[in-house]
């Protein structure tokens, strides 16, 4: 069931099973993926609704380097649903190389397999609505190019884009065993003396009540920042912070790095826009420097593709991207010089078949359509690249509190002239094997280092993934090492971002992890219900 947090008794004391912190990407299907195995479930989100304006001012944080980063509370999201309730619904999985331990890239590799992660890939797909996982096309993004050296066929999937607290509000809803308290605000976490277990995750809401959850295993999945924020806060048990012994959590922040660096003039097909895959599933084609290229040239992982012409200049002829300019802009004083041609391109007649399609898949599906295909020679080249995890990019606490009295974040992310070098490297590779197979040439942008930007939904690495708790935060199972009942989900485990949107890899690892609490968790529930039989 769904209810506010003000509906809650001061004062109290709330029990479950489990206790899920966050109801975005990671919180959602953990929880639901709980529901029904005979486990009772709390699931805490901070918004009270879909535009919690009072629950959004507290992600409100410092930046260490202003202009390098966006402050704490733009590009997240609160509310059932988290961040999905704004993003693009680009979802592919992290590739085999990302989860390598790799020479040249130090603090690399993941403490899990990739083989072992490919079944929960599988499961999360359903939930953000992509269709079959590992889909086809037919076709590489360019014809003739070597894939021993480039990977012409790396597919992402697009997602309706859905968001998860509309798609399953009614099944969140209905479920018996699972309470969803919105406008509900972990304040921290409090461990008992032995600083082994958590005793209760306190909340409060912005009305100024005040009760404590208590449960046999806590999961934060409150997100990157945020997770590492209440694992950051002062506790009288451990006051450096939970699992922070070492000196790691908020450690090794990663957001991927994304620009358009090039231009790309082709000279003969190219399947830059997006289709259907053979289950209806819109999908678009990137490229990328092959594996063993990786290892040889020592690249981090990137992947590029081909943007679409800007729809404001009618040059591009395109009747669809005509139409779709003139619907938004078509009383816009400043658009009115290019009316006439926007006109004529639309009156190839192909727009309307292009709308009608958009329409009935809105309509059907409630997915979005996107562009349609390009058959222009000239591309805008995108990429979309890893960042090599370092120790000195972090987040911290602030001395400043937000109205709850928590202590605010303070951003210090970085990245280093390896990160830009590699890219660069990996465009004059891109581009030899462009000229050998006589598929087109690169116009690669001279100041390109300059447009490489942090992605505002990539916030990994925070409470990193590892064996070793002198270098990491959390275990292979997400467990925060030393606290055996404390959890963390979401991509702040990842120990390297790789070059993939990362909202698919987090709902495979939440489906993961739950798998996990539910055998840990139901053998003892199993036993104590046999002594009362």
């Amino acid at each position: 069931m769904i209810e506010s947090a003000d509906r809650v008794p001061r004062g109290t004391t709330v029990p479950a099973d489990v206790c899920v912190v966050g109801a975005g990407a990671a919180g959602i299907p953990l929880a639901l993926s709980l529901s029904g195995k005979g486990l009772s479930v709390v699931l805490l989100e901070a918004g009270a609704g879909p535009h919690d304006a009072g629950a959004q001012a507290l992600y409100a944080g410092d930046l260490a380097r202003p202009g390098k980063h966006l402050r704490p509370d733009r590009g997240r999201r609160r509310g059932l649903g988290g961040t999905t309730q704004a993003w693009d619904g680009t979802c592919m999985p992290l590739d085999p190389i990302d989860l390598e331990r790799r020479a040249h890239v130090p603090h690399s590799g993941w403490p899990i397999s990739w083989d072992g992660l490919q079944p929960w890939y599988a499961r999360a797909s359903p939930w953000l609505e992509t269709g079959r996982f590992g889909t086809t096309v037919p076709g590489p993004l360019l014809d003739g190019l070597d894939d021993r050296l480039v990977d012409a066929q790396r597919l992402e999937q697009l997602s309706c884009p859905t968001d998860l607290g509309r798609r399953y509000r009614a099944r969140l809803a209905a479920a018996s065993d699972l309470r969803v308290l919105t406008g509900a605000h972990a304040l921290g976490v409090r461990l008992h003396p032995d600083g082994r277990r958590v005793q209760a995750v306190p909340c409060a809401t912005l009305r100024g009540h005040r009760f404590q959850v208590e449960a046999r295993a806590v999961v934060l999945a409150a997100g990157g920042l945020e997770t590492a924020r209440l694992l950051l806060q002062p506790d009288d048990v451990v006051p450096a912070g939970i699992g922070n012994a070492f000196d790691q959590v908020g450690r090794y922040y990663q957001c991927q790095l994304r620009g358009r660096v090039a231009w790309l003039v082709t000279r003969g097909a190219v399947r830059a826009g997006h289709e259907l895959a053979v289950d209806g599933v819109p999908t678009r084609r990137r490229m990328a420097i092959a594996a063993s290229a990786q290892r040889a040239e020592g690249l981090l992982n990137a992947s590029f593709w081909l943007q679409p012409p800007d729809a404001a200049d009618p040059s591009h002829g395109d009747p669809w991207r005509s139409l779709r300019h003139l619907a938004t802009h078509l009383f816009d004083p400043a658009a009115a010089p290019a009316l006439p041609q926007h006109l004529r391109n639309v009156r190839s007649g192909a727009a309307w078949a292009h709308a009608w399609q958009a329409a009935r898949e809105r309509l059907q599906h409630a997915r979005r359509w996107p562009v349609s295909r390009e058959d222009a020679n000239r591309h805008a080249l995108w990429v979309q690249a890893e960042q090599q995890p370092l120790p000195s990019s972090r987040v911290l606490l602030a001395d400043d509190r937000d109205a709850l009295g928590l202590r605010k974040l303070r951003v210090d992310w970085r990245h280093c002239l390896a990160d830009v070098a590699s890219v660069h490297r990996g465009l004059l590779q891109l581009a030899s094997e462009l000229g050998r197979a006589r598929a087109g040439r690169l116009e690669v942008d001279e100041d390109f280092g300059d447009v490489l930007l942090p992605v505002t939904g990539t916030h990994a690495g925070t409470a990193r993934m590892g064996r070793d708790p002198h270098t990491s935060v959390v275990d292979p199972d997400g467990r925060v090492h030393g606290v055996q009942d404390l959890y963390v989900a979401g991509s702040a485990v990842f120990p390297t971002c790789g070059q993939a949107d990362p909202t698919l890899t987090i709902v495979a690892l939440s489906l993961r992890l739950a798998d996990h609490l539910a055998r840990r968790l139901q053998p003892r529930r199993a036993a104590a219900l046999e002594l009362f039989a």
